[in-house]
């Protein structure tokens, strides 16, 4: 007998099976298990039916990234052509601009411009009203022909209607005898400061280094013709509540003789004072509310306030446009001011992108309430200065020097809606930091409130 091996490969694992033999007749006679080598049906559906579900996904997956593809430069066009128009709102955002007027909104002022203008016109009817009605005519003109069109030049037409607006608060602005009243506003701008005629450190001390005082404003106040009054910013130098008052000059200079006046029960009541903002004009002292777009004004008298909110998109308040320049003072945002022509707010508004915007403030004493009559809006930054003062309605603002001094470097007239940047006015200081200016129209003095100094100087024209 002979054994034979034979290889045969085996279906199942792919290894080669041995299988015993025997010769018989002359031949080799072997078994073989042929089950090794039947088909697997099974195991070949199973693999089927996986490469049918796999055709299937991948059709599905075909038709995505054609459809995709068809899409594809449909996407491109509508992000190209929204890129388009949003490149002028970035050219004006990349220049500091904080929000981009509506053609909505826009004719909505027009319309309110139209109307005033259109009033002024009436009343007065001279050249220039006549002037004022054919440009607004024209700017109207221009608005249409932008609601027909895709691109115009916002900026431009932003500056023509702050422009138009200042010509047309300034038709109506200052009384007939204001100029008559006082001669010396007639020549102009104020040509020289003197150096400090008064230095004095405050009556509460050199660490209240926030706040702002001065002499009674109101040019023909009888209960408060000649009191002198301070104001100190007593909690963290930005709120406060209490005003001192000191009858005569006498008194405030030797600080005897004071009254005190407590106008909000805590620093964060609602008509407690923010900022070094106050002036006392008559038997009131005006100042900015705490945490509001609001100006109050607390009446000496009667304890009561009365309030008044400020015109303008945006206004700024709890420090978000404060006077600047070289170093902030906080919480500056709306100064109170007084003139020959009467009480001014000094602030900023977003919709004027953060330059100083002028309104005048109007007490009516029979209805008791305080009004904005007249509102302007410069080209100028408020951040950008140290501080603002008002005399004969022209705005001037300072810009810091150096530790010990000051420059009136800029003008803003509410009569003319002319800006002058050529000024050079020295102000000496002797502190650093400046809370407050604030100027008097009953002797010509500017004050300064001076990191705990109050300091006074005599405004030449």
């Amino acid at each position: 007998m002979l054994l034979l091996l034979l290889l045969l490969l085996s279906p199942g694992d792919g290894q080669a099976q041995r299988v015993s033999g025997m010769r018989k007749n002359g031949s080799c006679a072997c078994e073989v298990n042929s089950t090794l080598w039947s088909f697997p049906a099974l195991k070949y559906e199973a693999v089927l039916q996986q490469v049918e579900s796999c055709e299937v996904s991948l059709n599905t997956l075909q038709e995505q990234v054609k459809l995709s593809s068809e899409r594809l430069p449909q996407i491109q066009a509508v992000v190209k052509n929204i890129t388009s128009r949003l490149e002028p709102h970035q050219y004006l955002h990349n220049r500091g601009l904080y929000t981009a007027l509506s053609l909505r909104l826009l004719g909505e002022e027009l319309s309110q411009l139209e109307t005033d203008i259109g009033a002024v016109h009436r009343q007065l009817n001279n050249a220039q009203t006549q002037k004022l009605s054919k440009e607004v005519g024209k700017l109207r003109t221009d608005v249409d022909k932008m609601q027909m069109s895709d691109t115009f030049n916002m900026k431009t037409v932003k500056e023509k209607l702050r422009y138009l607006k200042n010509s047309a608060e300034s038709c109506k602005t200052i009384p007939k005898d204001f100029k008559g009243q006082d001669r010396y506003c007639l020549k102009g701008l104020i040509t020289n400061i003197s150096d400090p005629v008064m230095t004095k450190v405050g009556p509460h001390g050199k660490s209240y280094i926030s706040g702002s005082w001065g002499k009674q404003a109101q040019m023909d106040s009888e209960g408060q013709k000649n009191s002198y009054w301070v104001q100190p910013l007593v909690n963290n130098h930005i709120w406060g509540n209490t005003l001192r008052v000191y009858q005569t000059y006498e008194d405030f200079m030797a600080s005897v003789n004071h009254r005190d006046y407590t106008f909000a029960p805590s620093y964060s009541h609602a008509n407690s004072i923010e900022g070094p903002s106050a002036v006392l004009y008559g038997e009131a002292l005006y100042y900015h509310c705490y945490r509001s777009a609001d100006v109050c004004r607390y009446d000496l008298n009667s304890n009561t306030v009365k309030r008044v909110t400020l015109p303008g998109t945006g206004v700024g308040f709890n420090n978000k446009f404060p006077y600047c320049y070289y170093d902030c003072r906080a919480n500056s945002d709306v100064d109170i001011e007084a003139d020959e022509s009467g009480l001014w707010a000094l602030y900023a508004t977003v919709g004027n992108h953060g330059n100083m915007v002028v309104s005048r403030l109007v007490w009516d004493s029979e209805g008791e309430k305080l009004n904005v009559s007249q509102t302007w809006e410069t080209r100028l930054f408020k951040k950008a200065v140290s501080n603002a003062f008002m005399v004969c309605g022209v705005l001037y603002a300072t810009r810091y020097v150096d530790e010990y001094h000051e420059e009136v470097s800029y003008a803003f007239d509410t009569a003319t809606g002319k800006e002058d940047n050529s000024l050079a006015l020295p102000l000496e200081k002797v502190a650093k930091g400046v809370a407050s200016l604030s100027y008097n129209p009953t002797n010509k003095q500017i004050y300064m409130y001076n990191d705990g100094y109050l300091l006074a100087y005599q405004a030449y024209f």
